[in-house]
């Protein structure tokens, strides 16, 4: 299968890095398999950086063989387990060392204000779930370890447009 990441540069090699940002599923390489999802993440990442630039590099992914050889999570939908898994996440209370690969749910920027509206007390679990279950949600997957990036394969890249090399 394809998966895909979107950033302000071509990513041949991915690598595990440490992000100053509190993420869902915690340190590692974020990809997923919605192209649309990549290029509002390159975007995002292009406007943040300031750089003007815009690359999707797409990925192989056997996703079977992974799950032979490899310790992944799923989560199917925004259930209670999901939020409570990246609620603790989001905390910097790091509970990944067990999983190779997680894959679930992206709390985008809607699905991220409810998150954010439990994590400080504002809505309760119940209400959190069941404004989640009315959200249309990407997923996403991460690669926790060195040994699972071994099944992320780079194939190509997209530039997506934006500001040339010599350009500021």
């Amino acid at each position: 299968m394809n998966i895909y990441h979107g950033s302000d540069a071509v990513v041949e090699r991915p690598e595990i890095l440490q992000s100053n940002r509190l993420l869902d599923f915690g340190i590692g390489f974020y990809t997923t398999s919605n192209k649309e999802q990549a290029n509002r993440w390159a975007e995002k990442v292009s406007l943040r950086n300031n750089t003007g630039k815009k690359f999707l590099s797409v990925y192989n992914l056997d996703i079977e063989k992974a799950r032979k050889q490899l310790n992944i999570i799923e989560f199917i939908s925004a259930d209670e387990k999901w939020l409570d898994f990246i609620t603790v996440n989001r905390r910097g209370i790091e509970i990944l060392k067990e999983y190779d690969v997680v894959i679930g749910p992206v709390a985008d920027d809607n699905v991220y204000l409810t998150v954010k509206l439990f994590e400080t007390g504002v809505l309760d679990k119940e209400e959190a779930l069941k404004r989640l279950k009315v959200e249309k949600l990407f997923n996403q997957i991460l690669f926790h370890t060195e040994k699972s990036l071994g099944f992320c394969v780079f194939d190509h890249y997209e530039d997506l447009g934006g500001k040339s090399n010599g350009e500021k």
